[in-house]
């Protein structure tokens, strides 16, 4: 069961990043001479980059049946567990952050707040918030192993001298400080802030410069009306060519990218869906408030079932420390782990 959600999870993983190729490809086409379509998103997201606060949902807009009508469409010979099935179609991803100045000017010294909240069936089954000098970390593990399969210890069955574990395991908040941390990961070396970002914002133009080129080339926006101030403006692209196209114009810059995020290979682009996929922006008023797209598009179903895959956008809400979090001995985090990778800022 683990191996077939795991494998359910990296195709839409995939399709994913089909969609943040044209989410990127709209904030950029305000160069492209492409439709007024085009300019009215790129105008959308550049006023989400005006707000201080600012948060999105990610889930999927299908129920279990759908997603079990879509794995037998896909003829892996696997029928695909009810409690796959019914796990993937609860999963949330709620992201919030609030900041001193505009998000678009803004540093990692200027946020107030971040939060990464993950649901499922069992309720929240992971959370992380960046406050200040700390970051706080909980789960439900009983959950999550219930959903993956995956027998998860409890307090009781902790050895002797890792008491620090039954918070984590009882599903308490548990902080620790970020700085020891990063110290901790990088083994007690450190590159100056400055340079860090200064490398950052190079490479940022420089990969927004190749996505721009290939836009031009391979995206086409048109308007389709609404009510109300409500506008839908439809990107669509195929995706193979989109995505082929920016890895080309992206694989001069693999050595200034972050470590751990390889471009796809040769082969891999080859192996794409050669179809067209479509995203819906819908805009209210000139904001943007959410993208819809179908992930069905990209399997090879032959049939008609839909698997959209929706962004939200709206205000933050509160994005505070949480009380009575126990703090957490740097040293006592594992490296690698869910936990490891939250708390040095890699998400989960």
């Amino acid at each position: 069961m683990e191996e077939t959600i795991i494998t359910v999870i990296r195709k839409t993983a995939t399709a994913v990043g089909c969609t943040a190729v044209l989410l990127t490809a709209a904030a950029a086409c305000g160069t492209v001479q492409n439709l007024t379509a085009g300019q009215k998103v790129d105008h959308a997201v550049d006023r989400l980059g005006e707000q201080k606060s600012l948060a999105f949902q990610l889930d999927l807009d299908a129920d279990a049946d759908a997603i079990n009508a879509l794995a037998a469409e896909d003829g892996s010979g696997e029928p695909l567990p009810p409690e796959a099935a019914k796990f993937i179609s609860a999963l949330r991803v709620d992201v919030s952050v609030k900041s001193r100045k505009k998000l678009a000017d803004s540093g990692e010294k200027d946020l107030i707040g971040t939060s990464v909240k993950i649901t499922g069936t069992g309720g929240v089954l992971a959370e992380y918030r960046v406050i200040g000098d700390f970051m706080y970390y909980r789960s439900n593990m009983k959950a999550v192993g219930e959903a993956m399969g995956v027998p998860m210890p409890s307090a009781d069955d902790l050895p002797p001298g890792q008491k620090e574990f039954k918070k984590l395991l009882e599903g308490d908040w548990v902080k620790v400080d970020i700085k020891e941390l990063e110290w901790k990961s990088t083994g007690g070396a450190s590159k100056g802030m400055a340079d860090s970002e200064d490398v950052d914002a190079k490479t940022q133009k420089k990969a927004l410069d190749a996505v721009r080129a290939v836009i031009g080339r391979e995206v086409q926006f048109r308007t389709k009306g609404g009510a109300d101030g409500t506008e839908h403006v439809i990107a669509t692209g195929n995706f193979r060519d989109l995505i082929t196209g920016v890895v080309d114009k992206l694989r001069p810059l693999q050595d200034d990218l972050p470590a751990g995020a390889e471009l796809p290979t040769a082969k891999d682009l080859k192996d794409a869906p050669d179809k067209k996929v479509a995203v819906d922006f819908t805009l209210k008023n000139g904001d943007l408030r959410q993208i819809r797209t179908d992930l069905a598009v990209l399997s090879d179903s032959p049939g008609k079932t839909k698997l959209p895959l929706v962004l939200k956008f709206s205000e933050a809400g509160d994005v505070s420390a949480p009380s009575g979090a126990t703090e957490f001995p740097v040293d006592k985090v594992p490296g690698g782990s869910p936990l490891g990778r939250a708390f040095v800022g890699g998400g989960f």
